[in-house]
């Protein structure tokens, strides 16, 4: 069993959470220099590459960018770009521009977000042309809304919204023509983690109730009740970081259940060693040569600390359970 969460202020929490935005951003700007995979638009949110990250952090990111990618794409693919895409606590990810680049635009993309963090999002893409620009061109319409808290254009569109009050998030993504009969996929990376049990499964019903023909893709935590995973909760709490959802990481079945309980018709979840195993190997071959990797076991543990897990259910019957690595 986990070990008993301390008291955490709420407020310090919930800013302590929002700094991990900052930190996978930065592992991201630091990642894609060293071309472990391309991302152009990452530089105009995070201006300096930073400090030295370890290689099994740089492999690590690579794994969850490719992992994410490939189920995001797939589905992109099996529904010919007819569906929207809804990016839960997005930070800074810069996927709306990289599909774009790749003619994988879904009729919509939503992110959502803190308040904060969409605020700080929406100041870089009005003062830097290279990500309002692909913005512009894909919007046709006079009515683009642009204040502090939200961007909405026809293809792209950024609400600041807490994800534990359900009706708020509901309410703001259909004032902005979310549209519940498309095949949505859902995205989170590490986000559900931070909500309590019940919090998370709030927004997975909803998801599963709001969503006839729908895939949700979590990626986070697992494996959480062994030393290594005690060790990562620790390192957490000294930043007044709570994992309040750890109980859901306890293992890959957890994380299905999790999915299974609240209304998805199918689910599964692989741990980051597999999915880097499955990956391309080509490429694979060519990002391990980057760099040189001293202790192999340390990023195995890593890896085995992490999963993705995805559910999906298929009113429409387009094949969504056959998506996978």
């Amino acid at each position: 069993m986990a070990a008993r969460q301390p008291y955490i202020d709420s407020d310090t929490s919930d800013e302590a959470v929002r700094a991990t935005c900052d930190d996978a951003t930065i592992c991201k700007r630091f990642a894609s220099s060293k071309s472990y995979w391309k991302d152009p638009y990452i530089q105009y949110f995070v201006r300096s590459v930073g400090e030295r990250k370890a290689p099994e952090i740089n492999r690590g990111y690579y794994a969850r960018v490719q992992g994410v990618n490939h189920l995001l794409d797939a589905f992109l693919r099996k529904t010919q770009c007819d569906c929207q895409v809804i990016n839960l606590g997005a930070g800074l990810d810069t996927t709306f521009w990289r599909l774009k680049d790749e003619n994988l635009m879904p009729r919509k993309f939503f992110e959502v977000d803190f308040p904060t963090v969409v605020a700080r999002k929406i100041h870089n893409i009005k003062t830097k042309p290279p990500l309002s620009k692909p913005l512009i061109e894909t919007h046709s319409t006079d009515s683009l809304l642009l204040d502090a808290h939200s961007l909405d254009s026809d293809r792209y569109c950024i609400i600041g919204a807490d994800l534990r009050d359900i009706s708020n998030l509901d309410e703001k993504l259909k004032k902005f023509q979310l549209n519940p009969e498309l095949p949505t996929l859902l995205l989170s990376e590490c986000v559900l983690v931070y909500m309590t049990p019940s919090q998370s499964s709030n927004v997975v019903h909803w998801a599963a109730e709001t969503f006839p023909t729908a895939m949700f893709v979590n990626y986070e935590q697992v494996n959480m009740s062994d030393r290594f995973g005690q060790v990562m909760i620790e390192n957490l709490q000294r930043r007044q970081c709570n994992l309040a959802g750890v109980e859901a990481c306890q293992s890959l079945d957890t994380q299905r259940e999790r999915f299974l309980k609240t209304g998805w018709e199918q689910s599964d979840a692989l741990d980051m060693m597999t999915v880097y195993s499955m990956l391309r190997q080509d490429d694979v071959a060519r990002i391990e040569r980057l760099e040189f990797l001293d202790e192999r076991e340390l990023l195995q543990q890593l890896l085995q600390h992490y999963s993705i897990c995805w559910a999906t259910k298929d009113k429409l019957k387009l094949g969504l359970s056959q998506l996978a690595f």
